[in-house]
């Protein structure tokens, strides 16, 4: 075998291998699963008026009390559940950009 024939068969190991972990991929669902990144609807929620001083009252720094900040989420958040769990929306990105814009937060409190 020459050096072209040696470089051809390389190549075409290579163009199966990559095929086959496509195909692999493909069928096993692993390169959709960014489908959750699609353009989703609009939140029927207008979160830019909501009154945040559930959790901006409660949930000061700068030592952020877990309990403290999660029980003031919970109890503002809780009444738009079924918004925010619903991921063909933008409920819970607006709401959360909302939250850090009139709270002020550093990125560590929700983060963790």
């Amino acid at each position: 075998m020459n050096k072209m024939e040696s470089h051809r068969c390389s190549s075409l190991f290579l163009l199966l291998f990559l095929s086959i972990l496509f195909v692999g991929a493909f069928a096993s669902g692993h390169i959709f699963e960014s489908t959750i990144l699609q353009v989703q609807k609009a939140c029927p929620v207008n979160f830019e008026v909501a009154n945040y001083t559930i959790i901006t009252g409660k949930c000061k720094g700068p030592k952020y009390t877990a309990n403290i900040c999660c029980s003031a989420l919970a109890e503002f958040a809780c009444p738009y559940a079924k918004y925010l769990n619903d991921l063909t929306n933008n409920c819970a990105s607006t709401m959360f950009t909302y939250i850090n814009l009139y709270g002020k937060y550093p990125p560590g409190p929700k983060a963790n």
